[in-house]
């Protein structure tokens, strides 16, 4: 505890009023002597003492503890301190930083950390919390240790002057090297078929041009060749719809800090510019506009439609030139331009001379090549023909018979549909009845609806290249009508159309595996079999690692392995196959790994704080802590300055008037009476 004393004022009135009268008594003295008053002097006195009194002088003795000076020690726990020592050398730095400021007992230690699960290095941050309720006039100043990749040093330093002076004491080598390479801007999508672009930047501390690998989905690109250090724009096309993972790779050079950042990606997903739907209704019926309408609704479908209102064998003694009706543009559909189309519907049956068999012959070509069909089946025409017993017969699922059974009934799912991507996903509950079907014989098709008696309503197989669904019913625009509830006609059809045209996330058999924060992969399995082939891994360095599947639901499996290594990894399960890329928890954190004294030395010159080197081998050679004043310079070349704010609290005062309200005016009013005397004489 200290004693100390001190000259005070408790003004009688306001500041304001005292300084006012002062400045029109100091006026009023002013002409006064302009105009050569005898008694300027005992005037000027009495006005000062009268002042002096109204301001109410007092003599405070107090008694003062003095207050510790705060400092903060902000600690880097980024990942970029992982490397080369860097950890130990700033754990040797900071003990001795901590017995040095605890020998000194005017000073009080406060540490912050940096967030270690944080995309970047936010020192400034950690700072402003660990001195948010500091006194301001008790900051001694600031010690970072870091690496010096610090990514919220403030542009504009001014008001960092509240924490100065700030120092810096950078761990790690001032000769490290490091080559990386990092996605600058990519698109979160771009059209199958068609270049795409992504800027990167690749940056060497020697090379002028370097080779860039690209591999999609695992599949190898050719190299391309960049200039190192600046903004480049590389291109490559995508031929599979969905997402695709990127990833781009530089070779390493020696001695680098690491090769975690010669990888990067990026998932960019691939979609269809338009899809070209081809429907061919057979005759109008009631349930033609649902298809028509539901596709044209979609702004990425572009649908060519047809009806047949008139079939070609029927006479009406006219000529061409007198119909309404256009002729049915088959030889250009079916012969010019069909592998235009990524769908062809067929709704309803058709007669053999709207659509001959070498077309349908071509259709069944088409599907083989890749292409998809679906069939909406319709009453069959006199002679039973039906589609099935044409050359397209070949590519349908199942086998009809060309019955028809009228009768109510709901359409249900099949223990199959129940777990198929297609229909696993629709509401089951309330679904309206339906009014006929075709008989057939499922054969080899997967039967994914069925009536109650167990007839499938909805068949899909795959033939060649190509796929193929068939709806053995013309009644599904009665749940287009919300007939008794109606159904989910739109998402049925819709998922049936992609499933078709091969959507990945629609496949039946589906295989995936991501990466994710923590050092471990996870995988998971869509599929139709009961017992799945084990899953096989490919670590980055080659090493195959097989892994069981743990069931989640029926047709659904997953499983969790640990990733260790950086890179990419492969797996397989029976013939499906996936890639994915383990690349580093906080990318940004990877941008530049070298220790630098660049990013932070402004904020230290700013403060006239400092920056030291104190390397990477463990054992650092801390410059000097000292004193200084509050003012000047805080650094040298082997020492850093903490400032003496002394602060102090006061714990007990006294206060005596120095000149009492009563005397001043007594005072105040002799001199008046003896400025009056002599202006009398």
């Amino acid at each position: 505890m200290e004693n100390a004393a001190r000259l005070g004022f408790d003004p009688l009135i306001p500041w304001a009023a005292l300084w006012a009268l002062v400045a029109v008594a100091v006026v009023l003295w002013g002409v006064y002597v302009h105009y050569r008053g005898k008694s300027w002097l005992f005037r000027a006195l009495a006005l000062t003492i009268l002042a002096v009194a109204l301001s109410n002088p007092l003599w405070i003795e107090e008694q003062r503890e003095p207050l510790k000076d705060i400092v903060a020690v902000v600690m880097d726990r980024s990942e970029s301190m992982n490397f080369r020592g860097r950890t130990e050398t700033a754990e040797a730095a900071y003990g001795q930083l901590r017995r040095a400021i605890e020998d000194d007992e005017n000073l009080e230690l406060r540490v912050a950390e940096t967030d270690p699960g944080a995309d970047g290095t936010d020192m400034y941050i950690a700072l402003q919390s660990a001195m948010s309720d500091a006194p301001r006039d008790r900051i001694a100043g600031v010690v970072m240790i870091t690496d010096g990749q610090i990514h919220d040093i403030p542009e504009d330093t001014k008001d960092s002057g509240q924490f100065g002076p700030i120092h810096a004491m950078i761990v790690g080598g001032e000769d490290e090297i490091d080559r990386n390479i990092e996605i600058q801007q990519a698109p979160s999508f771009s059209i199958i078929d068609q270049r795409v672009e992504m800027r990167i930047q690749v940056n060497d501390p020697a090379a002028e041009r370097v080779n860039v690998g690209v591999t999609i989905n695992g599949e190898a690109r050719p190299d391309q060749t960049v200039p190192v250090g600046e903004p480049t724009m590389i291109g490559f096309t995508l031929t599979r719809r969905g997402e695709n993972l990127v990833v781009l790779s530089v070779d390493g050079i020696p001695n680098e800090l690491t090769l975690a950042n010669n990888l990067a990606s990026a998932r960019i997903s691939g979609v269809q510019d338009r899809l070209r739907v081809l429907l061919v209704t057979g005759e109008p019926h009631a349930g033609a506009r649902v298809w028509r309408d539901l596709l044209k609704s979609d702004p990425a479908v572009d649908l060519v439609h047809f009806t047949i209102l008139r079939p070609p064998e029927k006479g009406e003694n006219l000529r061409n030139d007198e119909l309404a009706l256009i002729a049915f543009p088959k030889a250009q559909l079916f012969r010019e331009k069909l592998d235009e189309f990524d769908l062809v519907i067929f709704d309803h049956e058709l007669r053999p001379a709207v659509l001959e068999e070498a077309y349908l012959d071509r259709v069944a070509r088409y599907v083989e090549r890749g292409g998809a069909l679906l069939i909406a089946s319709g009453p069959p025409y006199p002679g039973a023909y039906i589609l099935y017993n044409t050359p397209l017969g070949g590519v349908l699922p199942g086998r009809a018979t060309g019955e028809m059974v009228d009768g109510k009934f709901t359409p249900q799912l099949t223990t199959l549909g129940k777990r198929h991507s297609v229909t696993a996903t629709l509401p089951t509950e309330g679904w309206g009845p339906w009014m006929r079907y075709m008989k057939m014989e499922r054969g080899e098709s997967e039967s994914l609806m069925q009536t109650p008696d167990g007839a499938p309503l909805l068949l899909l197989n795959r033939v060649g290249q190509g796929r193929v669904a068939s709806v053995m019913s013309d009644q599904l625009w009665l749940w287009a009508r919300g007939y008794e509830g109606g159904g989910p006609y739109a998402e049925l059809i819709r998922r049936t159309a992609h499933w078709l045209m091969k959507e990945p996330e629609l496949e039946e058999e589906l295989l995936k595996i991501e990466a994710g924060a923590s050092p471990e992969l996870k995988a998971t399995l869509q599929t139709m079999s009961d017992n799945p082939a084990k899953l096989s891994v490919q670590a980055p360095d080659g090493i195959k690692t097989e892994y069981d599947w743990a069931m989640t639901s029926p047709g659904h499996y997953q499983t969790s392995l640990p990733a260790q290594q950086l890179g990419l990894y492969r797996a397989v399960s029976g013939k499906l196959s996936a890639v994915t890329l383990r690349g580093p928890t906080h990318p940004r954190e990877y941008l530049d790994l070298r220790a630098t004294s660049d990013k932070v030395q402004p904020l230290a010159t700013a403060t006239l704080g400092g920056v030291f080197r104190l390397g990477a081998d463990g054992t650092p050679t801390m410059p000097r802590l000292q004193r200084v004043g509050e003012r000047g310079n805080a650094s040298g070349n082997d020492w850093f300055g903490l400032r003496e704010r002394g602060a102090y609290a006061v714990r007990a005062t006294e206060s005596t008037t120095l000149l009492p309200g009563v005397v001043g005016m007594l005072l105040a009013a002799l001199f008046m009476m003896l400025a009056w005397r002599r202006e009398g004489r």
